[in-house]
């Protein structure tokens, strides 16, 4: 006989960090399960209260909106350089970016670098889609060779426009940072790989270890013209081979 309604029991719903407030991503983006393992995380730590969150200009613009923490909504790329303000201004709060890879290695490239290099005891989530998505989905960064995109509809051509950045990699060869890794969200197994990756960056914040960058590969099916499973094939075959997922650095 099926449990009764009384007998059931809740193993699973909403984080006690989001609001009710709904998410404006796409279908099938993987912001949705990032944005969510963030508010798991807050939860788990016990740091809501005391956490700042800095939504970016890009397809998380409303993360303000999402958690019930402060928060604050900047300009394009400057993420690393206000979240930098609001610690040292108050180094007992936990402050975190949001960042797209076209917010976070292209118009944000000084800043992140520069945040990375002082060793600032904050958290950033890179999120890599390899597009600007927010915009029409055009090149980025990390925008694969060969991939269409509305302003490389022919394909990336390395000889025009030169390749993809591993900003990881780049960010991985300075000194200070505490850790930096990549990862992805395609899968259960990497899902909770990232919940790790992004449990363990805050909670470097919260021992005083200092800076922890967190890459997540991500899809765009609106912008890459593939279903939600066609997307999740494409990060886990391709984008993948290109930007491997793993830890970079761990001095924690």
């Amino acid at each position: 006989m099926p449990a009764s309604v009384e007998n059931m029991v809740q193993v699973f719903g909403r984080p006690e960090s989001l609001t009710d407030a709904r998410f404006t991503y796409c279908p099938g983006c993987h912001h949705g399960i990032i944005t969510r393992i963030i508010a798991d995380t807050l939860d788990e730590l016990g740091i809501a209260e005391r956490t700042v969150g800095i939504a970016p200009v890009g397809c998380a613009v409303f993360a303000y909106l999402w958690y019930r923490s402060d928060a604050l909504q900047v300009a394009h790329g400057r993420a690393s350089a206000v979240a930098t303000g609001v610690k040292r201004a108050n180094p007992e709060l936990i402050v975190f970016s949001y960042q797209g890879d076209g917010d976070f290695a292209s118009i944000g490239t000084a800043e992140s670098i520069h945040a990375a290099n002082r060793g600032e005891n904050i958290t950033v989530i890179f999120v890599n889609n390899q597009v600007y998505g927010m915009t029409g989905g055009e090149m980025a960064p990390t925008t694969l060779v060969g991939q269409a995109t509305t302003t490389t509809p022919a394909g990336r051509d390395p000889a025009l426009v030169g390749y993809p950045i591993h900003f990881s990699e780049m960010i991985a060869q300075l000194d200070a940072p505490a850790y930096v890794t990549r990862q992805a969200v395609y899968d259960t197994r990497r899902i909770m790989d990232t919940e790790k990756a992004i449990k363990k960056a805050f909670a470097n914040q919260v021992e005083g270890v200092g800076y922890s960058l967190v890459e997540i590969l991500a899809t765009c099916p609106t912008n890459w013209r593939m279903s939600p499973v066609q997307a999740n094939r494409h990060v886990a075959d391709v984008v993948t081979e290109v930007f491997p997922v793993g830890d970079l650095v761990d001095r924690s």
